[in-house]
């Protein structure tokens, strides 16, 4: 590799991540916060490239030159993969394998008025799970999640929860109850209205805490913008 074409993968590779940070593609690999980063990361690959294409134009030719070490082009590598590889959410396969990731709450702010109560399912679980469900009973309810199935053909809601990127994500899950739809499809999105229930189980794959909702309506809704929750870690 000459430095030219250095200069060319190194133009390609922050232009794609570029393209990423402007777009909502970014987020099917890191989280939103990590926006900014992302974008200062292409910036800072374009003007590198401008600067090898400009050093390189101003340097006297070489009697002897001596080319990059070819261990440069695994750069291509990143770069296909932004460019022809845009890999789904994680879904249910991914959860029915591994154990709900449920963590106790820190705390647990005041929820806001209104009829349903629209919460994340990370923020229904813990309450439901470490709070005893206190902030939540009396109060219609609304969570939105992909539709996930066990061997026993147990149906959960679920939201793959992210640390920092989604090699790290890791389902929470709550169980289903009460008047549930009779074809459900696992990766399916719903929004299911209902209330608490003090009714849980046992996770099958690790043995984690796994509260139940008691449905009283669903409806299928699209992908949401960003598929994974961030809630659980503020």
């Amino acid at each position: 590799m000459n430095r030219h074409a250095q200069a060319a993968v190194l133009f390609l590779l922050g232009a794609a991540l570029l393209h990423a940070g402007s777009t909502d593609l970014y987020l099917r690999y890191v989280k939103a916060g990590l926006r900014p980063l992302l974008l200062a990361a292409g910036i800072v690959l374009v003007a590198a490239a401008l600067a090898t294409l400009w050093y390189e134009r101003r340097r006297p030719p070489e009697t002897h030159p001596h080319p990059e070490p070819r261990i440069a082009w695994l750069l291509l590598l990143p770069l296909f993969a932004l460019l022809l590889v845009a890999p789904p959410a994680l879904g249910s396969y991914s959860a029915s394998r591994t154990g709900t990731a449920l963590q106790q709450p820190y705390g647990y702010p005041a929820l806001p008025a209104g009829d349903p109560l629209r919460i994340a399912l990370a923020d229904y679980a813990g309450r439901a799970v470490y709070d005893g469900g206190r902030s939540l009973a009396g109060r219609r309810i609304a969570i939105t999640g992909f539709v996930a199935l066990d061997r026993s053909g147990t149906p959960y809601l679920v939201r793959m929860a992210l640390n920092c990127c989604a090699a790290d994500a890791q389902p929470v899950k709550i169980a289903l109850s009460g008047r549930i739809p009779p074809v459900l499809q696992p990766d399916a999105w719903l929004e299911v209205t209902g209330r608490y229930t003090p009714q849980r189980t046992k996770d099958p794959v690790n043995g984690g805490p796994v509260p139940y909702f008691e449905v009283t309506s669903a409806r299928p809704v699209p992908v949401p913008r960003d598929p994974y929750d961030e809630t659980w870690n503020g």
